[in-house]
């Protein structure tokens, strides 16, 4: 693990050495669905018409990263935020029983929020839970009012309204009808302001919205508010797409309509509606934009609740996503995919008065990390290994740090663990999700290469300077094979690193042949 600094450096920079050394920060983890970093407009590739004022000032305040990469979709993402690990290193988490009911043992997953618990934080999670029936109250938080999509999956469906709650544990009664993103917002405006907390103790809130989530409900206020604004089509959205993997032309989910409009495969792929003809592609993009509203409206009151409370300038204030969600991009319509559309998020990290301001970090940075960064924020080290490295040197200099790590990330469908490398091992052919295969990936700064766990396929390799949307593989240029060689190597050496079992049974690709 990078080496660590301690909480006295954030104490000397904070705080004179003639007055009493401050507690740790309060940590405030904002965490959204699905939630494309092209929906936020502080990115220079945001959709058109997108509009997010506060998420653009939290920007403004501290460090936006360009590059990040959660997780590949909900489940796995959550458990890497909680153990700062990669899939294959968390074990005995597996679904279990109708989807989404999943399971994990405390003993061998712990979570780090109870580490921090045990040192002199108060703990609490809002908003929605997907990490095992076992929402760890108690055990993990002081305080939770939870959406506990595993447990009750007969209401799994119920992103913005109607949810089945958990309060400290307990089954609510009823169902809360209100819309869900603005009911999280005022539970944390609340937490923040002092209630249902020690206010001698520093505190870590994740707040974990739904939104932007399927079936992408805007509130009503925001309804239509996008519905004139103009958006092109990705490039790829319709084949071919040459020197692609297979399963992208097996899988489309998008086509032309007899009117000659492009629309989802099927009429009722829509975003929150069951319409007999499939509405067409803008429509989607619209609605999508709408959602966002209540998600930025939500930044603009917790960021609030922190400066009329005092809190501002001794609170970590973090704002990612799960994953992003690719709409239309290499006809996708999906989370789960290698490419930046669909599991790159945004990253805003801000700490007014200690974390310098308006800044970009173009250092490729992945979930793993921000485990470590919280970990090095409270001074609280964890009882097992992370594999991500503290981004405080980045933070410190968003733009001159130097930082010689390779970012890494998977996708190992519903397994973790040692499952994983069973797969791989005796059943590659099965490792796949949604007819996504399984991969290991890797991004350098500069390039990207994609390793595919299935036997057979294609490696990718992308210059992601002069083609961020990832149109031309070049994989198969001989130009490019020394700078294939070397990241497949590098692949396989941070797969060593974190010890992936699979990286000593990784089936052979389409060009090689072979393993490395």
């Amino acid at each position: 693990m990078f080496q660590r600094l301690s909480w006295l450096f954030w104490a000397v920079i904070t705080c004179s050495a003639a007055t009493a050394a401050p507690k740790p920060p309060n940590i405030l983890f904002i965490f959204t669905d699905d939630h494309s970093y092209k929906t936020l407009s502080c990115y220079p590739e945001a959709l058109p018409g997108v509009k997010t004022p506060a998420m653009d000032a939290l920007a403004k305040s501290g460090v936006r990263f360009s590059h990040a990469y959660m997780g590949a979709w909900c489940m796995p993402s959550r458990a890497t935020m909680l153990t700062g690990r990669h899939p294959h290193g968390i074990e005995s988490m597996r679904m279990s029983g109708k989807y989404p009911r999943s399971e994990y043992d405390p003993q061998k997953t712990p979570f780090f929020p109870a580490v921090f618990r045990n040192n002199g934080y108060h703990t609490a999670q809002i908003g929605k839970w997907h990490t095992g029936v076992d929402s760890g109250y108690g055990r993990d938080w002081d305080y939770q009012i939870v959406w506990n999509r595993p447990k009750y999956p007969e209401n799994a469906g119920a992103y913005y309204e109607d949810q089945m709650l958990e309060i400290n544990g307990v089954k609510a009664v009823t169902l809360n009808a209100d819309y869900s993103t603005d009911n999280y917002t005022r539970w944390a405006t609340e937490y923040i302001r002092g209630q249902h907390r020690d206010a001698t103790k520093p505190w870590y809130l994740w707040l974990c919205y739904g939104g932007v989530h399927g079936p992408t409900t805007p509130a009503k206020r925001h309804k239509g508010l996008h519905k004139n604004d103009a958006v092109p089509f990705p490039a790829d959205i319709l084949p071919p797409r040459p020197g692609k993997p297979a399963y992208l032309n097996e899988t489309q989910a998008w086509k032309k309509d007899d009117e000659g409009r492009i629309v989802p495969q099927k009429s009722g792929e829509t975003f929150g509606d069951n319409a007999k003809k499939a509405r067409p592609y803008a429509d989607h993009i619209h609605q999508l934009n709408d959602c966002v509203q209540s998600l930025d409206e939500g930044v603009a009151e917790v960021m609030k609740a922190l400066k009329e409370s005092g809190q501002l300038e001794n609170t970590l204030v973090v704002l990612t996503a799960d994953q992003g969600f690719a709409t239309g991009e290499h006809g996708l319509r999906t989370k789960l995919a290698p490419y930046d559309a669909a599991y790159r998020s945004p990253l805003i990290i801000s700490m007014p008065g200690t974390l310098p301001q308006d800044k970009v970090c173009t250092k490729p940075v992945n979930g793993t990390d921000l485990v470590a960064t919280f970990s090095e924020f409270a001074g609280i080290p964890l009882p097992w290994e992370i594999h991500g490295r503290d981004l405080t040197p980045l933070l410190k200099d968003p733009t001159g740090a130097a930082w010689p790590y390779p970012c890494f990330y998977e996708a190992t469908g519903d397994h973790f663990g040692t499952d994983v490398t069973q797969v791989v091992k005796d059943t590659p052919a099965k490792a796949a999700h949604h007819h996504v295969p399984w991969y290991a990936a890797l991004n350098d700064g500069r390039y990207k290469y994609i390793r595919y766990l299935t036997p057979g396929e294609t490696e990718e390799l992308y210059d992601l300077q002069s083609d961020p949307e990832e149109l031309t593989n070049l994989a198969d240029l001989p130009e490019h094979q020394p700078t294939l060689v070397k990241l497949r190597a590098t692949a396989v050496a941070e797969l060593r690193r974190t010890q992936a079992g699979y990286a000593e049974h990784l089936p052979p690709t389409r060009q090689m042949g072979k393993q490395p």
